[in-house]
């Protein structure tokens, strides 16, 4: 099952793709972590697609990782009497606590935390930007806006809030009891939403507790001005297109997508883009022409995963979406500008013995032409250094931990293989040798770069680089 791509692709799963049979179909068309979406469906539903994919796992022999996605914060209007009313340009609205329904004068906004926060001159914006209001007066328990861009607004719909650190909590209540589920369940890692600062990271990874690996989507404008310090608490990065692209200036995402890929590349932590890549394949057979060129361009930046939400969730084409985007990635793959932005965009190693034997391993699978890079792993660090390096060589795993290649299973190049460890150099070489030839890497006179440590079976000792020639 070795995918002649670099790029990894997570599908969400949903109504479209839960039985046995669909779930197969999307990890045969290219899927290799599957997420899990608790902004939707049950305990129960998760909980059936979540051992479907673990018996699909055991079946093929292939680690295969689960995201789950906690729901966040949801900030909505209450309910609007006969379901919609209309905001005209020019006029006034209010919002406050009274759950009266609401009407073309006000409406309900049960959410105090937010009203309190709102000041003259706060943009509101209301369904995902398509309203936007301007507050213009507020008071205890209720604001007053003005409408800049009207519209219908319906009842539930959501509204945001882009320049205001709001004193809202990334974990409601549902996403403690979702995250204690989804841990109890041995998820793989854990998509944090409504992140708007650091301290968001660190709370919910004292939750975590190590049992799984934490990934902060970036979809708050709020998030950007402290990014490093999010990229440096997080094991992962999501670029969120969704709400991202509702609270900045549209024109502003692709650069900020960009920048949040490259920061993520630069410190080692796997990137994935998200939202509406694939969007019209949820009723159309084929995408436009700009959403393979927004896929493509994702995978160019270097991104280590791309992501399908509804194409695969509730689609009507949910193994179509997958394998197009198997396509599009072994196509990027194949250009040749493709490898020199990867050579361009190379970040320098940082001092230490690891990505020192990274570094080396990279230039000397190139120089040679080595048929692969192996590196043993416990933690899985060295291979996410390994993988950091962009190398042309592709990357095959092997590593004691189960959990470990499930989890390595979303970062860019990483062929990951549930091995026993080596028992000493001898062992080294042969076990790499056999495992290249089984898993279609190498054939008996190639060439393998070897990446260790000794003593054998020590997390964070990788100090060995080995070149072998691989016997049959």
């Amino acid at each position: 099952m070795r995918r002649m791509r670099s790029t990894k692709i997570l599908a969400t799963l949903g109504p479209a793709s839960s039985t046995n049979a669909q779930i197969e179909a999307l990890f045969l068309a290219g899927a290799d972590v599957f997420r899990l979406n608790f902004s939707h469906g049950s305990h129960d539903e998760h909980k059936a697609r979540f051992a479907k994919i673990r018996a699909l796992e055991k079946a093929t022999g292939r680690p295969i990782g689960i995201l789950a996605d906690l729901q966040g914060p949801k900030l909505r209007v209450g309910e609007i009497g006969g379901g919609e009313t209309l905001l005209i340009p020019g006029t006034r609205y209010r919002f406050d606590l009274d759950k009266a329904p609401g009407d073309e004068r006000r409406a309900p906004l049960p959410h105090p935390e937010l009203i309190e926060a709102l000041e003259k001159g706060t943009p509101l914006l209301l369904d995902d930007g398509r309203l936007r209001l301007r507050v213009e007066k507020s008071g205890k328990g209720y604001v007053e806006t003005e409408v800049i861009v009207g519209g219908v607004l319906k009842s539930r719909k959501g509204i945001n809030v882009p320049e205001v650190l709001l004193p809202v909590t990334a974990l409601t209540r549902k996403d403690e009891s979702d995250l204690q589920f989804a841990l109890d369940l041995g998820v793989d890692w854990v998509a944090l939403s409504f992140v708007q600062q650091p301290e968001d990271v660190a709370e919910a990874k004292k939750l975590i507790a190590g049992r799984a690996a934490l990934m902060a989507k970036i979809e708050k404008p709020l998030a950007l001005r402290r990014l490093d310090e999010i990229i440096d608490l997080s094991e992962g990065i999501m670029v969120a297109r969704g709400d991202l692209g509702v609270e900045l200036p549209v024109e502003e995402v692709p650069g900020q997508q960009k920048r949040i890929i490259q920061m993520a590349r630069d410190a080692g932590k796997p990137v994935v883009v998200a939202t509406q890549m694939l969007e019209s394949m949820v009723s159309a057979p084929i995408p436009t022409r700009a959403e393979v060129t927004d896929v493509a361009s994702a995978i160019f930046d270097g991104a280590d995963a791309v992501m399908l939400s509804a194409e695969s969730a509730a689609g009507t084409y949910p193994v179509e979406a997958v394998a197009m985007m198997n396509r599009i990635a072994q196509q990027v793959e194949r250009e040749p500008q493709y490898r020199a932005l990867m050579d361009a965009k190379h970040a320098a190693p940082e001092a230490t013995t690891a990505d020192a034997i990274s570094a080396a391993a990279r230039q000397v699978a190139n120089t040679i032409g080595a048929a692969a890079i192996v590196t043993y792993t416990t933690s899985g660090s060295t291979a996410i250094r390994a993988s950091r390096e962009r190398s042309e060589a592709p990357i095959m795993v092997l590593t004691p931990r189960l959990a470990t290649a499930r989890r390595l299973a979303i970062v860019w190049s990483l062929h990951c293989v549930h091995s026993d460890d080596a028992k000493n150099f001898g062992d080294m070489v042969q076990r790499a040798s056999r495992t290249a030839i089984k898993e279609g890497f190498a054939k008996a006179g190639d060439r393998i770069v070897i990446m260790a440590g000794v003593p054998f079976g020590t997390p964070g000792a990788t100090n060995i680089l080995r070149i072998a020639q691989v016997t049959g």
